[in-house]
This record gives C-alpha cells, structure tokens and sequence, in this order.
C-alpha cells in the first residue's frame, strides 16, 4: 500500500498521472491519493474579488491566510478538483471514491485560529484564520473502503473537534494518511523534478537524501518545497519506508518516481 500526494500547482501532467494510476491499479497496485487545489482556489478567488492572502510565521513558512470567504472558495475549488479525479479514474476503470477529511470525520485536524506572523519586519497576531494541522486519520473508514476495493480520492480538508472545515497542507495530510497506513511509498508529485540545491536550476537536482540529513537540507530551501520536507520528516519518523519526490510534469510520472527518479528519501 502506498500514497500519492499531487500538488496544487499549475503545470502537473493530469492525464499521465491518471494513466500512471490506472495502469497500476489494473496490475494489483494498491494506493490512495491525496490531492492539492492551491492554484485552482488562487483562480477561482480571483474570479470572485477575494484576492488571496499569504502570510509568513515566525519560523518562515508562507501559507494561505484562509478568512471564512476563503475556506467556503477552498471548499469549492477542491470539490471540483476532487470529481475531476474521480471522474478520470472511473473512466479508466478504476473505482475511485472522491472524499475530504471532512467526510465521516475522516482526517481531524486542529485549528489555529490565532496566527503570529511577520509583516513589514514586524510580529502580527491574526484571528479568524480557518486552517489546520491534520493530526488523525481514521484508519478503520480508510481500510473499509481500501479492502473494499475503492481507490480513496481525498481532499485536504479536515474537521476540527467542533465539527469545522479545516484548510489543511495537502502534502502535512499525505504524511498523516501514509503513516497512519504504514505505506512503504510517499510519492509526491510536484511541478520540480524534486529537491533542487540552487533552485530553479534543475540541474541541481538532489537524489537521495537520509534522514539524519533532512533537518538541515530543509533549513536550506525555501518555498513550497520546505513544507513537502517538513512532510516527508513526519512520514519517515511515522513508519513510511521511503519518500520521493518527483516530476508530475512528465510522461510516467508515478512510475518513474516509483523506479526511483527524484529525490528519494529514506529513513
């Protein structure tokens, strides 16, 4: 059993992906996959006259500043990404059920409401921020519907105690769900051909990385990638043999990044 993360981002190779997932799953391989709705949420935001808003903690990750307009523009734009996986997985024959966290408080996460970020070189405090930190997968829902032969779909949404939608990191909830699992993969396919030293020269590319070496590696990079390092952290420590990342821009992607191209992380 394994886990594919998609990211949000423009530029991915959707219909390779899908082909990818569906010759695989006709061959016996079993996975769920989670997906990301960064870039059609900025879109649609856009459309609507809500202009996004990004901010910066204290320790230097940027992330979504998710009002409560903003949450009900997330849930729409990853509802739709979510039936566009669904709907190109079924007809290629493959079973897939479309879900987010949400659903069956499937992935329960904790809101931080209150945010101190930087601005302006100056420490702010933020209410009403809508975003979480998925913490619990319910493993029993997820392998019912594993055994049962679907292929779960899910989106990074999930449910506070008190019954909220969360806005949560899609590559944070891949890591929860991988070990929750105990994959052996955690594929994550982005619009890089992985973890580059001198970003945005490709050339730079890292292959392998331990995990002794990962702390330091993610003090180094900067962007989206530090977040998906964060995320391959939790999922070694949590039990997941190996994470790569890799190229969703080309032909093959998932396969290629199976037979190892990428950075492939390892605990």
């Amino acid at each position: 059993m394994d886990v594919l993360k998609v990211g949000g981002s423009a530029g991915l190779n959707f219909e390779a992906i899908v082909a990818d997932v569906a010759d695989l799953w006709r061959e016996g391989y079993r996975m769920v996959l989670v997906h990301g709705g960064s870039d059609a949420t900025n879109r649609l935001a856009e459309r609507l006259g809500h202009t996004p808003r990004f901010v910066t903690s204290e320790s230097g990750y940027t992330s979504r500043f998710t009002d409560r307009t903003t949450l009900e523009i997330f849930l729409m734009a990853t509802a739709l990404i979510n039936r566009r996986w669904v709907e190109a997985l079924q007809g290629r024959g493959v079973n897939a059920l479309g879900l987010s966290g949400l659903d069956g408080r499937l992935v329960e996460g904790r809101r931080k409401d209150v945010l101190r970020v930087v601005e302006a070189g100056r420490v702010r405090v933020l209410r009403g921020d809508w975003t979480g930190v998925p913490e619990r997968v319910d493993r029993r829902l997820l392998g019912f519907l594993i055994e049962s032969g679907y292929l779960p779909v899910i989106a990074p949404v999930a449910v506070s105690p008190q019954g909220e939608a969360l806005n949560v990191d899609g590559d944070r909830l891949a890591a929860v769900v991988a070990g929750t699992l105990r994959a052996s993969t955690l594929v994550i396919l982005t619009n890089v051909p992985g973890v580059l030293r001198r970003y945005p020269d490709e050339a730079s590319l890292i292959g392998r990385v331990t995990r002794s070496e990962l702390d330091a590696l993610g003090a180094s990079v900067q962007g989206g990638m530090r977040k998906k390092l964060l995320a391959a952290g939790a999922a070694l420590d949590a039990g997941v043999r190996r994470v790569i990342i890799a190229d969703g821009r080309r032909s093959s992607p998932l396969r290629s990044a199976l037979a190892g191209e990428g950075t492939v992380l390892e605990a």
